[in-house]
């Protein structure tokens, strides 16, 4: 038996040319994310043959960042048409309920009695506090009930003295 043919040794230089590739192969699957699809564009601008060399990568970076933009556009278009169905359905009926609140306030107001106010009790108030008018009131509280008890009517207490 022969021994097996062994193979030949491979340079370093190919191990390194395959991850590249390997590397290559991982960036065409990920282009989709907008960062990375940024700077690998970045770096293929920077260097004319490398984006000779890996023209789909560059084309699925624009693209990719395309629709990035695209995406965002339509998710701006559709934060306003939320904002202004938000501002239909909640915001404009809760001004136009507060707007009639306040009218029916007024007219409420203006429904109420107006208010009599005699204009002698602040007066009053003032003078039963003073004690020259509480000693003046009881004396004439004292005079009013002499009389009364005379004729058999009841004093203001409404019991009779025995």
């Amino acid at each position: 038996m022969s021994p097996a043919p062994s193979k030949p040794p491979r340079s370093r230089r190919a191990s390194v040319d395959d991850e590249e590739q390997k590397a290559w192969a991982g960036f065409y699957r990920r282009v989709g994310h907008p960062a990375l699809a940024l700077e690998i564009l970045r770096q293929l601008e920077a260097d004319p043959e490398m984006k000779r060399a890996h023209l789909a990568l560059y084309l699925l970076c624009k693209e990719g960042l395309r629709l990035q933009k695209a995406r965002q556009a339509r998710h701006q278009r559709i934060g306003q048409g939320v904002r202004l169905l938000c501002g239909v359905l909640l915001t404009v009926p809760l001004r136009a309920l507060r707007k009639l609140l306040q009218r029916t306030g007024d007219v409420f107001v203006a429904c109420l009695p107006e208010v009599v106010r005699e204009p002698a009790m602040p007066r009053v108030q003032q003078l039963s506090v003073d004690t020259e008018f509480a000693q003046a009131q009881t004396a004439f509280a004292g005079t009013a009930a002499a009389p009364a008890a005379a004729s058999g009517e009841l004093p203001a207490g409404g019991t009779r003295a025995a």
